[in-house]
């Protein structure tokens, strides 16, 4: 299906483009001209007054359904929703929701579909999200599920990159650390292979890229998988730091052999490229010293504010569809 949109262009004419989407599931849905559509659209609701944007969802109503804890995801979506001029419903943690009592989860879908205009979802087992789009008459917006999908923070993390490194096409980008467990760089290493962008997957053995993902992207893009880190810093456009998830491994003593294998310093970068950016989903534990923020190379607090009008975009998007 696909829903027409009209845009404005720099000489204030109307331009017919197409997206063609209905929920925002996983990134594997969006096509190159789906991830471009998004990104101009958020470059325009940045330019944006306060007081323009706040009647983009006038009237409307969003869910913010957080069915695990979460910081940055769920505080954006709703400054978005705040700033577009929508009201919120919804909870924060899954203890909350009669699934204490024992509903099922499409009940809980089906229910709250009846309250909001467009919901957004954060669960912690895989799958979730499709399976609201399935049972919900609203469109549905995934914020993470489990170590599967983060579509949004692929779109954040692809203006940040726009942005401030440029451009997208023909990249080369290293993803270090939790590469099996970390649902933002499946996404984004998934999405980048529209941008013929060389990667390099830099983790121990036991948190190497899971093969499935691997083998897709090779299909496509020129890909390394390395446990060294500094061999390759001089090469790259883009490192794209990440925690090793404690809260993924089912064995304890596994997290403990692994949890320091990469920490990036001043002396790490010395090699870089002037112009070599570095990224990281957030929250960090220790693999990038603090001395790292103040270099030209950290754009890793940018890379949360563009949180805001990435959301703010796709939650105007999703306001026109009709499922």
């Amino acid at each position: 299906m696909h829903i027409s949109f009209f845009l404005m262009d720099s000489k204030n004419s109307l331009k017919k483009t197409d997206f063609s989407l209905t929920d925002i599931i996983s990134i594997y849905d969006f096509r190159k001209e789906d991830i471009l559509f998004v990104l101009k659209k958020a470059a325009e609701i940045e330019k944006m007054t306060p007081t323009e944007k706040s009647l983009l969802l006038k009237n409307k109503i969003v869910a913010s359904m957080f069915f695990e804890p979460s910081t940055r995801t769920r505080l954006s979506f709703e400054t978005a929703a705040n700033s577009l001029g929508a009201k919120i419903v919804g909870f924060s943690e899954a203890g909350v929701t009669s699934a204490k009592k024992g509903e099922s989860f499409s009940d809980t879908i089906k229910t709250i579909s009846n309250y909001a205009d467009i919901l957004v979802i954060r669960h912690p087992l895989s799958g979730t999200a499709r399976r609201a789009a399935e049972v919900s008459n609203k469109p549905v917006l995934n914020g993470g599920d489990g170590p599967n999908q983060h579509p949004t923070q692929t779109l954040l993390d692809l203006y940040t990159i726009k942005k401030y490194v440029g451009r997208l096409e023909d990249l080369k980008i290293g993803f270090v650390g939790d590469l099996k467990y970390g649902r933002t760089v499946h996404s984004l290493a998934t999405a980048l292979t529209h941008f013929n962008a060389t990667q390099y997957y830099i983790s121990p053995e036991s948190l190497k890229m899971p093969k499935h993902i691997s083998d897709e992207v090779k299909e496509k893009c020129k890909v390394f998988e390395t446990e060294e880190l500094e061999k390759f810093i001089p090469e790259v456009d883009v490192l794209y730091m990440t925690r090793i998830q404690k809260e993924r491994f089912p064995d304890q003593l596994e997290y403990e052999k692994v949890k320091d294998a990469y920490v990036l310093t001043n002396a790490s970068l010395k090699n870089a490229k002037k112009t070599m950016k570095v990224m990281h989903p957030l929250p960090r534990v220790n693999e990038i010293a603090v001395e790292v923020d103040e270099t030209e190379h950290a754009i890793y607090f940018q890379q949360t504010a563009a949180g805001i009008p990435v959301r703010e975009a796709l939650l105007e998007i999703l306001s026109k569809v009709k499922k």
